[in-house]
């Protein structure tokens, strides 16, 4: 874990969403100095699976050595905005730092995206992040430490991290765009920079959306918050920077990251919007054909737009005869009603290619079912694939995440229970 220097004693941090995760996660670690906290949230009320308030945020704040002023704001609201800011320019003087936090998700493709959660998701995370920071600039530019930050990752146009859920990537890419025209527009007076996960991160939200078992492939709020103080601690030149958490947490000297593990050892779920390099990217602003590289990439800071290239498609190799009944029947000996209390979920897999077809696994009914065709009742969750990929998929080889954000796999229905037979398919990968 990243030690406090202090350095942040007295300094004014608004935090948009801090009413619980990562905002709050990033409010407790700057308390922890001494800061002052605005807690800009909507949150009042305790939501029935989402504890945590913009009260209960200050108390926790105020506990560990921060002053919090809770201030009820939807970041689509600029009036609420306006007020927030004021309010806390009375109160503490100034504002010093913003955090961008906010954010809404929808991992829907494009017919699958009601057009009021897209406006949701536009109006929240780019609309939101725009108001947030012209609201706070004239303030920021009067600071000695003058610092945005949005949880927004780095912008990386290969069309993988569109194809599936375009709505919410031209969402969080416009946070990251905010980053690059305003770290530009306000060189030298504000250090405005991104800051994103290499791996899922677990909150209460990661729970509803993934169920019970996701946070053992998740990483704590910790490791955000500590690589925010890490950027926190830059002079106002470090300006224009998408950091991955891991990345600069290493700068800091940071070798062990098992702390910040919910099961250290496990494998870890992989961020969206993050491509596997080869290699270090350390080129800076070169071109190259289709793509550009974006400025201040470096080890721990990237923000690579990568060249388009056309591939053709590698042949694959078939399945063995049979995979898909053998898997399937190695699925069936490992159901159990603990297994289907645990997911109380219908799944139907459209598989192409030999030894295909569609299958269902019920784990809804007493005991579970597994068997060839359309399940008795209605599947919550469908999913299609190729029936090597669904072999590699249950033998470890693929990772169900890698395989959707890659378009390898693709899913209709209720995303919280496809996440969660995940668990089960590591159950799987032991015995296959």
């Amino acid at each position: 874990m990243l030690p406090n220097t202090g350095r942040l004693a007295g300094c004014t941090i608004f935090i948009t969403g801090a009413s619980r995760g990562i905002g709050k996660a990033i409010a407790l670690k700057a308390a922890k100095d001494g800061a002052n906290i605005v807690i800009a949230a909507k949150t009042t009320h305790p939501h029935p699976k989402l504890p945590g308030t913009i009260y209960t945020a200050a108390e926790e704040i105020e506990a560990v050595g921060g002053k919090a002023l809770p201030c009820i704001v939807d970041v689509r609201d600029e009036q609420q905005i306006s007020d927030a800011v004021e309010k806390a320019v009375e109160k503490f003087g100034g504002i010093d730092i913003l955090v961008n936090n906010a954010s809404a998700i929808s991992l829907t493709n494009t017919l699958e995206t009601p057009t009021k959660r897209m406006d949701l998701m536009m109006s929240v995370n780019t609309r939101g992040t725009y108001l947030a920071s012209k609201a706070c600039i004239p303030y920021l530019k009067k600071s000695k430490v003058a610092h945005i930050l949005n949880l927004s990752p780095p912008l990386n146009l290969n069309p993988v991290w569109f194809k599936q859920h375009c709505a919410y990537t031209i969402a969080k890419y416009g946070m990251s765009m905010c980053v690059l025209g305003m770290a530009e527009e306000f060189k030298g007076e504000i250090a405005v920079n991104a800051l994103w996960p290499k791996t899922a991160i677990h909150t209460a939200a990661m729970d509803m959306l993934g169920g019970s078992g996701i946070e053992s492939q998740c990483r704590k709020v910790d490791i955000i918050a500590d690589a925010a103080y890490a950027i926190f601690k830059k002079p106002k030149n470090f300006t224009g920077n998408f950091v991955i958490d891991e990345n600069i947490l290493k700068e800091e000297g940071i070798k062990n990251f098992d702390a910040y593990a919910i099961k250290p050892g496990h494998p870890l779920l992989p961020d969206f919007f993050l491509d596997e390099y080869p290699e270090p990217i350390t080129k800076k602003m070169e071109s190259t054909g289709f793509g550009v590289y974006v400025k201040n990439i470096q080890d721990g800071c990237i923000g690579a737009v990568p060249e388009f290239k056309e591939e053709k498609p590698q042949p694959q190799p078939k399945p063995r005869l049979g995979a898909v009944e053998e898997t399937f029947r190695i699925v069936k000996d490992s159901l159990s009603d603990d297994v289907v209390k645990a997911t109380q979920g219908i799944y139907l897999f459209e598989l192409s290619g030999e030894d295909g077809g569609t299958w269902f696994l019920d784990l809804k009914s007493k005991g579970g079912n597994v068997g060839y065709g359309e399940p008795s009742d209605q599947a919550d969750v469908v999913m299609s694939m190729s029936t090597d990929d669904f072999v590699k998929m249950f033998s470890g080889k693929l990772k169900p995440t890698m395989a959707f954000m890659s378009g390898r796999l693709k899913i209709k229905g209720n995303m919280a229970l496809a996440i969660k037979l995940e668990k089960l398919v590591s159950q799987m990968n032991a015995r296959l």
